[in-house]
């Protein structure tokens, strides 16, 4: 287990434990931890009533929350002609074809997402044990592989989050950073966890949502209410 800091066991006395928060009080309790340098992340980690090893099952897409996530997200995109100007018009980081595919191939993914104009995953295809790992392969449920790259880079720029559940059926996502105002980072969380409630698959039994913590990079959790 790593050393926890003087500071991090000073804040986990202050923190409320086991005790699940409505979820204006438990962003609140989150913000009381902003005593690092650095203007930490928030993300939301939700454990749901799934069977992860069922298709059916699966619980992934992506969301553009209502006041971004704090951060200028890293955009490159695979286009050709006309909408590879679009893409580089609206904001992408970096366009490109076979030079960006080998690139890729050679280890390069410092970006945070990859957009790909449908005519494109012939040349991605090949990238997906680079991309795949990494939760950066195109995908058509993720709605980044589509023919309006441009709107689909304006949204990640502006803060759109993916997210799939992982083996063990919860879901993760960043939803802003600790220096937000609090009514506004109670928002960004209030429409995660409505969006991921409207996903709920058919063939689930029982509780969907069996909890929801939120944590700031260097800071306890904090449990919410669902």
């Amino acid at each position: 287990m790593a050393k926890q800091s003087k500071r991090f066991r000073a804040l986990q006395e202050k923190a409320p434990g086991e005790e699940a928060l409505a979820l204006d009080v438990a962003v609140a309790k989150v913000k009381e931890f902003a005593t690092t340098k650095f203007d930490q992340a928030v993300e939301i980690h939700m454990r749901l009533g799934i069977d992860p090893k069922q298709a059916d099952q699966i619980v992934r897409g992506s969301i553009v929350l209502p006041h971004g996530i704090g951060k200028s997200q890293r955009v490159v995109v695979f286009a050709k002609g006309d909408l590879a100007e679009v893409a580089k018009e609206a904001g992408a980081d970096v366009v490109g074809q076979e030079d960006l595919a080998q690139k890729i191939k050679e280890g390069w993914t410092d970006f945070d997402a990859c957009i790909a104009a449908p005519d494109m995953m012939g040349l991605v295809g090949p990238l997906g044990k680079v991309l795949g790992p990494r939760g950066l392969m195109p995908s058509p449920r993720a709605g980044t592989v589509t023919p309006d790259v441009g709107r689909v880079v304006r949204e990640y720029k502006a803060g759109k989050v993916e997210f799939r559940n992982d083996s063990g059926g919860n879901v993760h996502a960043v939803v802003g950073k600790i220096s937000f105002d609090k009514d506004k980072l109670a928002e960004n969380v209030r429409a995660f966890i409505d969006h991921i409630l409207s996903m709920k698959p058919t063939s689930v039994k029982g509780t969907y949502v069996r909890g929801i913590v939120l944590a700031a990079t260097m800071s306890p959790s904090v449990r919410v209410a669902a």
